[in-house]
């Protein structure tokens, strides 16, 4: 169960539609979780909705009893302090400004890092100014630090703690620098500055504009490069932007032809993020590519999964893919024959999992049977 909701409180929902306290989700998602709590499904985007039916039930209970209820507080729209504007607009000055020395411009993005990541407030003060992005990005231009990688990941990070505040993250998508700087911090920059750079990526996709811009600059190709070889919290973030980049179809294909259905199976093989490989692996499974990659090596193992795996969500996501690999070629049939009369994996499925789970067990079983009608696969 979530948190209580108490009478006070900012009541929100996830992607998923499950309604938590607002701090608690804030809680959940800054130490790195990109999965729904109770679902364990992949979250496609970090932006929280107000649940207002809730907020309308305890509104009315208040009233009924006599309770004042104090107006939701609006976080996306804390208050700027004319200390916060000065502080901004001197730091700009600092990393923009010809005459500030190179040793003025590093600590500059370095103190706007920390103050964007520890002032909620100071996140919404570029949106005031139309051309601050372009002033704290300018520092990578400066021929003495265009190479240095703890500005790239200064200014890479800086762009994350911006990206958070939700009014932001429209101007920074459409910004024609950020995005690339991103990619370059994917690139070639230190592994702390590749997970940012796809936390930034995955935080400013939750636009669906944002999603084709960041897919046309050669993004993906370098998540999915993060996503094969980063560390285990960098490999995470880079599967969450992975799977809302590919929220969009056009990004699909892109996905698909710069490997990610090969690490994606990789995984699941070697028992390392198998959710969210899941997760890909299911939204990708419909185009006739993927399916053609998945049934090479992947029917084993996710035959595997659905037996082993305790997460429900999981359990449906492989069996999704498998029924497209099964429908797309009646040979891979054959290998679930032989798993069924050993586990009757598919038979257990569709009584006891998911309903959507049950729909696919059950079809992949009726398929076996219109097939192979004399092929018994279960005692």
């Amino acid at each position: 169960m979530g948190p209580p909701i108490l009478a006070e409180s900012q009541p929100k929902f996830l992607y998923f539609l499950q309604t938590y306290e607002r701090c608690f989700i804030q809680e959940w998602l800054s130490t790195g979780n990109r999965t729904c709590p109770r679902t364990q499904q992949v979250l496609s985007h970090i932006t929280l909705t107000p649940n207002h039916l809730v907020r309308g039930m305890i509104s009315d209970w208040c009233t009924k009893n006599g309770i004042s209820l104090s107006p939701p507080s609006d976080t996306d729209l804390d208050l700027v302090t004319g200390n916060d504007r000065s502080t901004f607009t001197s730091l700009l000055d600092s990393i923009s400004s010809q005459s500030s020395p190179i040793s003025a411009k590093k600590q500059a993005i370095k103190d706007l890092r920390l103050l964007t990541k520890r002032n909620k407030s100071f996140r919404a003060v570029i949106g005031e100014k139309p051309g601050g992005i372009s002033q704290f990005l300018s520092v990578l231009s400066v021929p003495a630090l265009k190479d240095n990688p703890e500005v790239l990941e200064d200014t890479v990070t800086t762009i994350l703690n911006l990206s958070i505040h939700d009014s932001n993250k429209k101007i920074l998508g459409e910004h024609g620098e950020v995005v690339p700087i991103l990619v370059t911090g994917l690139r070639t920059g230190t592994m702390e500055t590749r997970r940012n750079s796809a936390a930034a990526l995955f935080s400013l996709s939750a636009l669906d504009s944002n999603k084709v811009i960041i897919g046309g600059l050669c993004a993906i190709k370098f998540l999915i490069d993060l996503l094969e070889d980063g560390t285990l919290e960098a490999q995470k973030d880079a599967a969450a932007a992975i799977f809302s980049l590919c929220m969009v179809r056009e990004n699909r294909g892109r996905a698909i032809q710069c490997g990610v259905v090969d690490v994606a199976l990789q995984h699941i093989i070697q028992e390392i993020l198998v959710d969210e490989s899941l997760a890909i692996l299911a939204l990708l499974c419909g185009d006739q590519e993927a399916v053609e990659e998945i049934k090479e090596n992947g029917v084993r193992c996710l035959l595997k999964v659905i037996r082993e795996n305790p997460c429900k969500r999981s359990k449906e996501n492989a069996v999704v893919v498998l029924f497209a690999v099964c429908m797309y070629d009646r040979k891979m049939l054959r290998e679930v024959v032989k798993d069924e009369k050993l586990n009757s994996t598919m038979e257990w499925l569709a009584l006891n999992g998911t309903s959507r789970a049950q729909r696919k067990a059950s079809g992949i079983l009726d398929k076996i049977k219109r097939t192979m009608p004399k092929t018994p696969y279960s005692c």
